[in-house]
């Protein structure tokens, strides 16, 4: 147990900035491959491909891993009375920094590859972002299931979680904002 107070981020909130960020870079890398008319496979071939891709990679990011939120609830704590509870928007601005070049090194690629299979690589990057949204989902299903919202500490050990009641911070369960 660590003493003192330290500060927690929502679990969900995380998951749904990746879902969020992944989409839109997503988005915007496939929208520039329906232009693209001197690929080698050509534009129908590069949306069909895409949207296999698509479908792959949402369904991948949803279920690999999955059953691990399920586990580390059932492990989790409560949390102390001495914690501080992340904002939404700090919690993603967190995240965004510390993976902001990868995020930009996987949109060039996208970009990149509609040179080859126009818009496959955009739909790819934003499979992977509706996959996430949807496990996102899941785990606010969990949390009203156990009627407890997951919280892990940002600089800490991210396998152990924390448990606050269903009214604590500014997110509802699954990351989402909360409604008045």
């Amino acid at each position: 147990m660590v003493r003192g107070a330290y500060t927690l981020a929502r679990v969900a909130v995380t998951v749904r900035a990746a879902a969020s960020w992944l989409w839109w870079l997503g988005v915007v890398a496939a929208v520039p491959g329906t232009a693209v008319t001197f690929s080698p496979t050509g534009r129908r071939i590069g949306v069909m491909a895409g949207a296999a891709l698509f479908v792959v990679a949402a369904v991948a990011a949803f279920a690999i891993r999955g059953g691990r939120y399920e586990a580390r609830a059932r492990a989790a704590s409560r949390a102390a009375k001495s914690v501080y509870l992340q904002d939404r928007r700090v919690t993603v601005r967190g995240w965004l920094r510390r993976r902001r070049w990868w995020l930009l090194l996987a949109f060039l690629v996208a970009l990149a590859s509609s040179a080859l299979l126009p818009c496959a690589g955009g739909m790819l990057l934003g499979g992977v972002g509706a996959g996430l949204w949807a496990r996102s989902l899941r785990l606010g299903i969990l949390e009203r299931g156990q009627d407890a919202l997951l919280w892990v500490r940002p600089d800490g050990d991210r396998t152990a979680y924390q448990l606050t009641g269903i009214a604590a911070g500014d997110a509802g369960p699954g990351g989402g904002r909360r409604r008045r």
